[in-house]
């Protein structure tokens, strides 16, 4: 299982991009293309039409700071928050058990931000050079010998 843990700053980096991906294609229509019909929408969901905002920006943000392992578990936070509060306002009411295909993309999507919110963004990042050593517990001194 060696092999597997050397894999870990690749696997990071795929589930950074996939993700990514995925937000930055549910929220560019809400900025760009469908915003009127989204903000139609947004109120039958229960909140207001200026979420369309918050939402677009939040997940076009979010899903290119993921790609580039930027602030990612911030981002990823942030991100699973906002998944959070859709399964919870959106999905789950029409029915949990019987209709996972109503909220198995907002699950998934909220169980991989989770992890990369735990995890960070690993070693092929941008967060890895910049904030490496600012989180990293100091090392304790080594004992001195004694003297003779």
């Amino acid at each position: 299982m060696d092999f597997l843990a050397r894999l870990r700053p690749l696997a990071l980096l795929l589930l950074r991009i996939g993700l990514g991906l995925i937000f930055i294609y549910h929220g560019y229509p809400k900025l760009f293309t469908r915003t009127r019909e989204m903000m139609e929408v947004f109120p039958k969901m229960g909140f207001p039409s200026y979420f369309v905002y918050i939402a677009g920006i939040l997940e076009c943000a979010g899903g290119l700071l993921l790609i580039l392992g930027l602030f990612t578990q911030i981002a990823a936070l942030l991100l699973a928050l906002e998944m959070v509060v859709v399964l919870w306002r959106v999905h789950i009411p029409m029915g949990p058990i019987t209709e996972v295909k109503n909220y198995e993309l907002p699950l998934a999507l909220f169980v991989g931000s989770f992890v990369l919110a735990t995890l960070g963004a690993g070693l092929i990042s941008l967060d890895h050079p910049l904030f490496a050593n600012r989180f990293r517990a100091p090392r304790p001194k080594p004992p001195k010998p004694p003297r003779r």
